[in-house]
Parts: C-alpha cells; sequence; structure tokens
C-alpha cells in the first residue's frame, strides 16, 4: 500500500488508502443509499432463509436429506458454479485478454457434459457424503480419503479467495470506503471482513439445506441482475435492440485485435493448457459433485445436470457480450482498452458494474448489477465451504479421528470448519496475488489433478486399488504444485520475482498445469494398480452397480443393493 491516509470525516481518524493495485479507476467508490439498502435486504434475506431451513442432523448438513428435485438442484447447480469468476472474472478475462478469456466459456461448459454423460448417475448411485467420501470407500483407503479431504479443503481455500475479493470490489462501489473501521486496514480490507463475516454466519446456521434453499434465490438475483443489465446497457447505447449476445458482433471491429484475433494475447498452447485444466477441473469440484448426492435419484441426477447446463449457459452466453460492451465504455469515457497503459487488471474485474456505470444509468440500477455478483459469490463460497467443512468433519474427523462421534459433535466440527475456512480465506484475500478469474483456475487445476483421475477411473476401472489411487493422489498433489511454487510463491516473497522459471512457466503454467499432470496421475494410477492385488470382489460388485440401469430407492446406495444381494454380474450399459 502506498500514501499517507485520506480523511473519513470523522475528526481523529484516517483512513488508509485502498491498495492501488485493486482500485479499479473510474468506479465510484461512495456511499449509495439505494444500492446498499438492496444489498443489505439481499444478504438479510439470505440470513433469514439460512435461519429458517436450519441444519437439524448430518443428513441436511451434507446432502440435504437427499430430497432436492431436479430443477431446484440445476439452479443450485448455476448458483453453485457460477462465482465471482463467472459474473465478473470472466467478462474481465475477455475485455483483457479477448480471445483468450474464452478459455473459460468452453472450458466450464464442456466439462458439464462430461459431468453429465460419465459420472452424474454414477454417483448418486454410489451414494455418499463427499467427494472424498467417495475416495475413501471407493479405494478402502482412510489414507486416500484424507488426501482428498486436504485436496478439497485446499480447494475451497484456493477458490474462495477470487469470490471475496470480488464481494469486497463489488462492495466497494455500493458501500465506499470504511477503511476507517478498522485501524490499518484500507477500505478493501474491511469490505473482504464483512462480506466474509455474512457469509460464514448463514452457513454455520444453514447447512447444506439452507445453503441449496438459498441457492436457489442466489441464481434468480445473479441472472436477473447480469441479463437486464446486459440488454439495458446494450439499448442504451446503441449497441443492441433484442439480442445482445448476437447483436455486439457488429462492435467486434472497432474493438481492436487484443480483443477479436486468436492467439494475439496469449500462445495457442497456453489455451489449450487452461482449456483442458478447466474441463477436467470442473469434473474434480468437490463443491460441484456434491450436489448429485443432494437428489432423490440417478435420473435426477442427469436432469438436474442438464438444467444446471442450462441456466449457466443462459449467463456464459452473454458474457462475452457484456466484455464488449463494457470495453468499448471504457475505451470512449476513460482511455483506450489496449496499449500503455490500458485497461487496468482491477478495472477489468468489475467491467459488468463499471459498464453500468459508463452507461449514465441510475445509481439504484448499477446497484442491482451490483447485487447481482455479491450473489453469485456468496452462493459459490457457500457450496466451497460445505464441501471443506465437510470434508474435515465427516471425512476426518468421524471417518478417521472419532468413528463414535455424535451427531452434535459432527455438525458442531463442521460449523468450525467453516469458519476456520472463512479466516484463512479472509486472511489470504486482503491481498490477493492473482485476478479473480486466475484464483479460481488454480482450484480447477488441482481438481483436475488430483480428484478427477480417481473418480473417472475409480468409477469407469474396478481393478483401480488403493494403491493405485494413493500412488496417484500424491503425485497430481506433488506435480500440481510444483507450478504454483514457481509462479505464485514469489509474489508473497519480496526476494524473489515471479516466475521463478520462465521455461515452466512457458510450458507447465499454473492455471494449465492439469494438462500435465492427469496423463501422468492416470498413468501412476492405472500402472500400481496393476502390479499390486485386485481391490476386494465386494468393492468390485459396488462399482458394477453404479452402472446397473436398476432404479433405487431414495436413500439407498450401490452398497446397500449389493448387501442385499442385488448385485449385477457384469457391467451394464450406461
Amino acid at each position: 500500500m502506498t500514501g499517507t491516509g485520506t480523511e473519513t470525516g470523522i475528526p481523529g481518524i484516517t483512513a488508509l488508502p485502498l491498495q492501488e493495485s485493486l482500485l479499479p479507476e473510474s468506479l465510484d467508490i461512495s456511499f449509495k443509499v439505494v444500492p446498499a439498502v438492496l444489498v443489505l435486504g439481499m444478504l438479510a434475506l439470505f440470513l433469514a432463509i439460512g435461519f429458517v431451513f436450519r441444519v437439524a442432523d448430518t443428513e441436511d448438513m451434507w446432502v440435504a436429506g437427499r430430497s432436492i428435485g431436479n430443477v431446484e438442484n440445476g439452479m443450485a447447480i448455476g448458483a453453485n458454479w457460477m462465482s465471482a469468476a463467472s459474473y465478473l472474472g470472466m467478462a474481465a478475462s475477455i475485455a483483457l485478454a479477448g480471445f483468450y478469456g474464452l478459455v473459460f466459456v468452453v472450458g466450464w461448459t464442456t466439462g458439464y457434459f462430461i459431468l453429465l454423460i460419465f459420472l452424474a448417475a454414477q454417483l448418486r448411485r454410489f451414494g455418499k457424503y463427499t467427494a472424498p467420501d467417495f475416495v475413501g470407500d471407493r479405494f478402502n483407503s482412510d489414507s486416500a480419503r484424507a488426501i482428498a479431504a486436504v485436496t478439497t479443503f485446499l480447494i475451497g481455500f484456493v477458490y474462495a479467495i477470487g469470490q471475496a475479493k470480488g464481494m469486497a470490489l463489488v462492495g466497494l462501489y455500493v458501500f465506499g470506503d470504511f477503511g476507517f473501521l478498522l485501524p490499518g486496514l484500507d477500505g478493501y480490507q474491511v469490505m473482504v471482513i464483512f462480506m466474509m463475516a455474512i457469509t460464514v454466519g448463514y452457513l454455520t446456521l444453514s447447512g447444506m439445506l439452507g445453503a441449496t434453499k438459498n441457492q436457489a434465490v442466489q441464481y434468480t438475483i445473479l441472472i436477473v441482475a447480469f441479463l437486464v443489465g446486459l440488454f439495458v446497457v446494450g439499448y442504451t447505447n446503441g449497441y443492441s435492440t433484442v439480442l445482445p449476445q448476437l447483436e455486439y458482433g457488429m462492435l467486434i471491429d472497432d474493438l481492436g485485435s487484443e480483443f477479436s484475433e486468436p492467439f494475439v494475447t496469449s500462445s495457442y498452447y497456453l489455451w489449450i493448457a487452461t482449456t483442458f485444466s478447466l474441463i477436467v477441473g470442473t469434473c474434480g469440484l468437490p463443491h460441484v459433485l456434491v450436489r448429485f448426492y443432494t437428489v432423490e435419484s440417478e435420473r435426477t441426477a442427469r436432469w438436474s445436470t442438464v438444467w444446471g447446463l442450462f441456466f449457466i449457459c443462459l449467463l456464459y452466453w452473454s458474457a462475452p457480450a457484456f466484455a464488449a460492451f463494457g470495453t468499448d465504455l471504457y475505451t470512449t469515457n476513460v482511455r483506450p482498452t489496449y496499449g500503455d497503459p490500458g485497461m487496468a487488471s482491477a478495472a477489468s474485474e468489475v467491467i459488468v458494474v463499471l459498464a453500468a456505470q459508463l452507461s449514465n444509468l441510475p445509481e439504484w440500477f448499477v446497484g442491482i448489477v451490483a447485487a447481482g455478483g455479491i450473489a453469485a459469490a456468496i452462493a459459490t463460497v457457500a457450496g466451497l465451504f460445505i464441501a471443506g467443512s465437510s470434508a474435515i468433519s465427516h471425512d476426518i474427523y468421524t471417518n478417521i479421528i472419532n468413528e463414535d462421534a455424535t451427531q452434535r459433535q459432527q455438525i458442531l466440527v463442521g460449523r468450525l470448519s467453516i469458519v476456520a475456512l472463512g479466516v484463512l480465506t479472509t486472511l489470504a484475500a486482503l491481498d490477493p496475488a492473482s485476478s479473480i478469474a486466475a484464483l479460481v483456475g488454480y482450484a480447477f487445476a488441482l481438481a483436475g489433478s488430483v480428484l478427477f483421475p480417481m473418480f473417472f477411473i475409480g468409477m469407469w476401472w474396478e481393478n483401480a486399488n488403493r494403491q493405485g489411487a494413493l500412488a496417484g493422489m500424491t503425485t497430481g498433489l506433488v506435480l500440481w504444485s510444483i507450478p504454483m511454487i514457481n509462479e505464485i510463491v514469489p509474489t508473497y516473497v519480496s526476494s524473489l520475482e515471479a516466475p521463478l522459471s520462465a521455461g515452466l512457466a512457458q510450458w507447465m503454467p499454473a492455471i494449465g498445469s492439469a494438462l500435465i499432470t492427469l496423463p501422468i496421475v492416470f498413468a501412476v494410477t492405472i500402472i500400481v494398480s496393476l502390479v499390486t492385488d485386485d481391490p476386494p470382489a465386494e468393492t468390485k460388485r459396488i462399482v458394477r452397480q453404479c452402472h446397473s440401469p436398476e432404479p433405487m430407492g431414495q436413500q439407498q446406495t450401490a452398497e446397500d443393493v449389493v448387501a442385499d444381494g442385488g448385485e449385477s454380474q457384469t457391467p451394464a450399459d450406461d
């Protein structure tokens, strides 16, 4: 931080200046009454829903009693998925990096097709509580469960940093600079603490049941705010009339080659690596996979994926248009987007809100667009923290440390885990190392390197065993850590310059490392499984049952069917 402080209007109190690298130029950072009332009302609604649907037992805490229908779960998937990275970061990446920014649209949507075809119904039939639960039981290993749980917690932590950053940046527009409230912190940092406190507060009350109910509401808020904002910005500025998702194409020639020409701002290899990591990362994210455990049946799991993809595509189809409108408005009203100095990263990360502001729309309307960004971030943090806390409470505490834990003890540990994850995320978000989209990309690379191979191989190859899983997951963690150390750690150490190795950053970028790590993890897992003993026969029968066409009851799992003698002797077409 730089500067000597700014006056707050309160005698004797001086606020620290906002961190210049995080301050979006031209964003109106001041307290706005109507937008503040809208956002505070929205946050109060989230807290109220969390209280009404507060958890009573572990079934509600982790999988919502397996009672969620396909449309509601599809909306929850959409809200769970469409984070600040989707609402803010994706348009930011397209605005700043042009064609390269489309990796997020392509990678994230393609991943859901793989989930739909290969994992959604099968995971529901396996029927556990959490992602580490599947790994531990499928590979008959508490060590594998522990590695998966630590990975889940780490994914939640890395992913949520970007959400906290997004909430704080948007919060600055709505509430202004309140840095004077906490001596030693600036306005951005105070906003991080405020937003994260609200999120952690309602999650400790609600668990998965309340989070799912909230996510359906949050999806409605974010998609209405985004689409209405897009239509009004497009119409007001003469960019579009009826369908801005197509009409923005008329602007492309005016935005410069940096926006429209492929690989001007990045290499072909980086585009492929990032896209691949985002695809496989989507299929390994614990807070996405757990949604398939919350539904009534495998059919509902499939249809909720279809609905989720539809709800997601509504925003993803629109983000490039918002990026184009925002880029043109920025160039017209502030300065050229590309060149020197060009648009700063901080401005690009609020381009959705900035576009509405630069269109001279009423404050209350810009406040609605801003509220959508906050809803998107909170919805995703909810899913991440439920997944992370369940990894600690259910998978480590209950399954490894204290197998006789009561439901009250499990819920208490889960709530404490949510608080711990919230504190860690808040501290890291006070001075984030990267952009919102990049931070999320690192989490995807981790999920694609460690968890997705275990889900895919574990579900589709019955001979995968404990030794193979342990070797594969350990390899994935080590390989993922290498580019992170190379590119991210130096940003926190003043004596080091990032990246440590330019060659490694080029061929194994942190945001796209799964292109290298995943094939190696697959090979290690398969080879070690082949040269060691087969898994137990019962485990093989459970895997086969996951592909059976026979329907199961709402609370039934493949393990229950096998225990009752209903095993399918040969893998069924699925």
